[in-house]
């Protein structure tokens, strides 16, 4: 028979008969089944155990975290996102404190020695939340004309100070970069009750580590004074110490607007004076501490500071 062959898979054993009979006799041995977990028992009271195969699954397994892993996984990226906005809310808020210490005091010209230390110790938390450590890897951030807001660096001090003029002022300190052609532009910007004008120079920048630039200045610019339409006294100008009033001459202007327009025209019309600047006074270095896009915090030579804040940006407005 076919079936025959699977029964030796099986283990059996024949039962021959033992009666007389010859009817029995003539007949086939028959075969039984044996159960082989019988026959071991009947050797050995052995008991048998399931198996139970242990696998490591991760949260890409097609089976998935239990339910006691995947609050577990919810609640660590909730812990971090939550840390995350109060560290983005905090950074904002040193931001616009950082700005709020630097209204009024002309740059840092004319801090106290309080202001200053509060200011010091802004930048300070400020530079430990960095939100760009490797600055100059994010070229594209620092592209854009930058305005000063406060700097240490007293070389800057003269120029700052009101008692240049009592009729012109600093108007502007600003910083522009462009990161496709690696150059820097420094300009500052006067302003008088006929004029304005400018003086720049203009560099070369070679980023020489993540946060640090080599600048070689070549050349310096001194703007076309622009001269104003429409002439503004004030009422009163501040000379050694003492107000002078400046209203008794107010009258002489009427005359003078028509000529100043007329020569406004002439004299816009000129190019600016472009000067070499000398080699051994041509190379600086800048440390950029904090950057993102708002405000910039650079370290000079010797130490000193320098804040800036994106054209444009709402930190401009006190």
């Amino acid at each position: 028979m076919a079936t025959v062959p699977l029964f030796t898979q099986f283990p059996c054993k024949t039962i021959v008969p033992t009666s007389s009979n010859s009817k029995l006799q003539s007949k086939s041995p028959t075969l039984m089944f044996v159960n082989p977990i019988n026959r071991r028992s009947e050797a050995r009271t052995a008991v048998h155990r399931p198996e139970f195969k242990v696998r490591a699954t991760d949260v890409n397994d097609e089976w998935g975290p239990d339910a006691s892993e995947r609050g577990s996984n919810v609640s660590v990226a909730e812990k971090e996102a939550e840390e995350a906005i109060e560290s983005v809310e905090e950074t904002e808020r040193l931001k616009r404190s950082l700005a709020d210490s630097l209204y009024g005091t002309d740059r840092g010209l004319s801090a106290s020695s309080e202001t200053r230390a509060e200011i010091s110790e802004l930048i300070t938390q400020l530079e430990s939340k960095n939100p760009n450590p490797a600055p100059n890897e994010a070229l594209f951030l620092l592209s854009g004309k930058w305005i000063l807001a406060y700097t240490s660096f007293v070389g800057l001090f003269p120029l700052l100070s009101r008692r240049i003029s009592p009729l012109v002022k600093v108007d502007e300190i600003s910083q522009t970069i462009d990161s496709d052609s690696f150059t820097v532009q420094n300009s500052v910007r006067f302003a008088g009750p006929l004029a304005t004008t400018s003086f720049s120079t203009n560099a070369k920048f070679e980023v020489q580590s993540p946060k640090r630039v080599q600048i070689k200045f070549e050349q310096g610019v001194i703007g076309t004074p622009q001269l104003t339409d429409s002439i503004e006294i004030p009422e009163s100008v501040e000379v050694l110490g003492q107000k002078i009033d400046l209203n008794p001459i107010r009258g002489l202007l009427t005359s003078v607007q028509d000529t100043a327009s007329s020569v406004a025209r002439t004299i816009s019309n000129r190019p600016p004076l472009k000067f070499s600047l000398p080699a051994d006074r041509a190379q600086s270095w800048l440390l950029t501490t904090y950057l993102d896009k708002d405000l910039r915090i650079s370290r000079g030579d010797g130490g000193s500071i320098f804040v800036l804040f994106k054209e444009g940006s709402s930190l401009l407005n006190p």
